[in-house]
This record gives C-alpha cells, structure tokens and sequence, in this order.
C-alpha cells in the first residue's frame, strides 16, 4: 500500500506537466481579437479616450504588438511582463484595471490572453 502511494504521489507532478504540454494552441484570430473587440476596441480606437490618453490602438495584431506611446504592452512569452495580461487581470491598482469603469473580464478570458502571450502572442 505504502509503495503504491509513493508511485501515485510521483505521478502527480509528471502529470501535472504533461496536461500543460497537450494544451491547445491560441489563436489570436479566433481567441483573443473578439475579447479585444468585445472589452477594448471601444476606447481603444482611433480617438477612443484610451487611444488620446496612451496612444494605444488595438484595431489590429500590429497596432496591439506596438503598443503605447510609453511603450510595447505585450513581452511574447512573458505574460507577467506584459501590461496587457497585468491590465486585464487585476494585477495593477484598480484605478488603472482594464476595461476601465467597467466590468472586469471573466476569468476564462483572461486565461486565454495569458495562454496566448505565454505561447508567444503569435499571430495566429
């Protein structure tokens, strides 16, 4: 018995990784741009109160990938250092949370856009 639980607690790790690695490709297309159309394009449009207030225009993969007059909002393979991710996700004073003065995203969305750039905010 003893030995038999020893093998399942090994197990658990090894599996925990191998169910990271089967999951699925985002794509930005059928993923991640109808959340961005959904809860940014609003402001961030041309003249859009975010676009005046941060230059940042998220009409396309390109305009997203540019980013900001104070820089790149998006570090492929690093959501934490993305302010993207940290913007959507709570992870900044609730002053500055996106989508501004509105509801937060779920957290299945915000899931997806974490997944999307860890996978390398590809444009896919």
């Amino acid at each position: 018995m003893k030995k038999n639980l020893q093998f399942m607690l090994l197990g658990i790790p090894a599996a925990l990784l191998m169910a990271g690695c089967n999951q699925s490709e985002v794509s930005f297309a059928k993923d991640v741009k109808p959340i961005i159309d959904q809860h940014c394009v609003e402001c961030h449009t041309n003249n859009g109160k975010g676009t005046v207030a941060s230059g940042f225009v998220v009409d396309s993969y390109e305009s997203l990938m540019k980013g900001t007059k104070f820089g790149p909002v998006v570090v492929a393979g690093d959501p934490l250092s993305s302010s993207l991710y940290r913007l959507v996700s709570g992870e900044v004073d609730k002053s500055i949370q996106m989508p501004h003065n509105k509801d937060p995203l779920s957290p299945d969305k915000i899931a997806k856009i974490e997944q999307w750039i860890a996978q390398g905010a590809k444009n896919n």
